[in-house]
Formats: C-alpha cells, structure tokens, sequence
C-alpha cells in the first residue's frame, strides 16, 4: 500500500530503477563514448520532450545499445552523430512516439482558447 502511495507521487519505481541501470551502461563506456553519450543524454532530456515513462525507459534502453555497440565495434563518434549531433538526437527522439511535452502544452493551449472563446471543448473535435 505504502508503495503506491510513493508511485502516485513520484512515478513508477520500477522504471527508476531501469532509467539507473540505463544509466550505469553508459558511466560504463570508455571515452569518448561515454562523454559524447552523457552529452547527448543531457540534451536528450532537455529538448526530447517525452513525459511518458515507459516510454523514455525503452528509449534509454535503446540509447544505451546504440553506444555499447559502437565502443564495442570501435565506430568513431562522429560516424554515428554525424555533424549535427542536435540533429541526430532530434531524429533519435522523434523515433519514440509517446506523449512530449509540446503534446500537452498544445492542448492545453487549444483548450485555453476555447474557454476565452466560450466554445465548448467537444467542438473542436467535431
């Protein structure tokens, strides 16, 4: 019981759990690796703009194969970012459909504009 209270408060545990674990691969990784991935996690987390949590677990994940698999082949950096790395981790993130932050701000947005309109929510969607 006491465990669900703590969820409801801060989020799945079980997914904190996985985001460390994520996180463990990447302090892993030889250099540069491990700097390049911490720099695009940092950015990743700024501007990907994924809420939901199973979401960001799997694409963590998947972010943490991608760079464990190219120390271990020897790929150099810049083959794998290319030369915009802002873009390369755009396109990364844009890959994990969930709900972003811009999702929620759109329709709180639109749902604004309703209320100072008095339009009735359910119009829109007709």
């Amino acid at each position: 019981m006491t465990a669900k209270w703590i969820e409801t408060l801060t989020g799945s545990l079980e997914q904190k759990k996985q985001y460390k674990q994520s996180m463990a691969r990447i302090d892993a990784l030889p250099e540069p690796y491990r700097a390049s991935a911490k720099a695009l996690h940092r950015y990743l987390l700024a501007s990907g703009g994924v809420t939901d949590g199973e979401t960001m677990i799997r694409m963590f994940d998947d972010f943490a194969d991608l760079w464990e698999q190219a120390a271990v082949d020897g790929t150099p950096v810049r083959e794998i970012v290319g030369e915009n790395p802002s873009e390369f981790a755009d396109t990364f993130a844009q890959a994990y459909a969930g709900t972003h932050w811009a999702d929620k701000e759109r329709q709180r947005l639109a749902d604004a504009i309703d209320d100072a309109a008095g339009r009735d929510r359910s119009e829109r969607e007709q």
